[in-house]
């Protein structure tokens, strides 16, 4: 299923995208075809919190409107307006799953000039022996991530605003996780089981910001930190309709010319990696996002940063991952 979160006449409901126009209204079907409400379509966190009973739940509600025609149970798309599938996630954690994106910024920002010297390098005697791998040695040993505000989230179609001062205003092309079940000290072979849904993610940076910041080594803050800057949408896939997640396209496009092309399959770190780490000793729970990091990789670089351009007034930005759909928002 790909649910959504919407604002039409009624508030904001939670509801199931049928066909590419029509939304089937969770709780309002519920209501109507099995004349009670579970309580899991309250809104998407309780939808989370509900599990596997939950998606099961939701198609027979699908079901039931679709086969008994009822109509005050659907909505068309254009009537809404969606917001991010999860407007405020219990808590935002960011990682850096893709090698070439560390690789490639430390070459753009660490090293200058010297970083097409290092590219050489690595063609010619391999990538162990670049200044750029030995400056990334933590990244091979665990999956890196630091944690966002939860309270700065918008969906598609939303306006972003480049936070006064930044004069370097950057993209990211990501995807994500939403945790759908409660766990500690999770095994990886189990942690599939602990995903309860996927959408894209584009983590705004203001670039300049950041590279100040970074030098007093505690992570990011205001380079990151501001209103409307981490996007997610258009909707949340669950775990079911995604076969092979690990290999899906991934594109983001600037006023309609590519940018970023990448691949899922490029991630060093797997999202059941991410999630038994970040659970030893700690409780994930049903509504925390765990966020890919930016897609770079064989086939492309997945940011401004890498390529040394950045966004301007006015720009539309477009990320697209194979079978989730598109986020589109444009900067202000």
């Amino acid at each position: 299923m790909k649910l959504v979160t919407f604002e039409g006449v009624e508030g904001v409901e939670i509801g199931v995208l049928g066909g590419d126009s029509e939304i089937v209204r969770l709780l309002v079907g519920e209501r109507m075809v099995k004349g009670k409400g579970s309580g899991y379509f309250n809104d998407m966190l309780a939808f989370l919190r509900g599990g596997v009973a939950a998606r099961e739940v939701a198609a027979e509600v699908v079901a039931g409107v679709t086969k008994g025609g009822v109509a005050e149970a659907v909505v068309s798309l254009g009537e809404v307006t969606l917001l991010a599938p999860v407007p405020r996630p219990e808590s935002i954690r960011d990682c850096m799953s893709f090698e070439q994106h560390i690789i490639n910024s430390i070459r753009m920002v660490g090293l200058g000039k010297l970083g097409a010297l290092d590219e050489m390098v690595e063609r010619v005697l391999g990538r162990k022996w670049t200044i750029a791998y030995r400056a990334n040695k933590a990244w091979y040993e665990r999956p890196l991530y630091y944690k966002s505000n939860r309270f700065s989230v918008v969906g598609t179609g939303a306006e972003v605003r480049i936070p006064a001062g930044c004069e370097q205003f950057d993209y990211e092309l990501e995807w994500g996780v939403f945790i759908g079940k409660e766990g500690r000290d999770i095994p990886v072979e189990k942690a599939h089981e602990y995903i309860g849904g996927y959408t894209i993610f584009n983590d705004f940076s203001a670039r300049d910001m950041q590279m100040k910041e970074i030098k007093g080594r505690l992570g990011p803050a205001k380079g990151k930190d501001f209103d409307t800057g981490n996007v997610m949408g258009p909707w949340l896939v669950t775990p079911d309709e995604v076969a092979e997640p690990y290999n899906l396209r991934m594109t983001a496009t600037v006023n309609g010319e590519e940018w970023s092309r990448g691949t899922t399959a490029d991630m060093g770190w797997k999202f059941e990696e991410m999630i038994a780490y970040m659970s030893r000793d700690e409780t994930l729970y049903p509504g925390e996002f765990i966020g890919s990091g930016t897609c770079s990789g064989a086939v492309g670089k997945g940011c401004g940063l890498e390529m040394g351009k950045f966004l301007s007034r006015g720009d539309e930005v477009v990320l697209r991952v194979e079978g989730m759909g598109e986020l589109v928002n444009r900067v202000v």
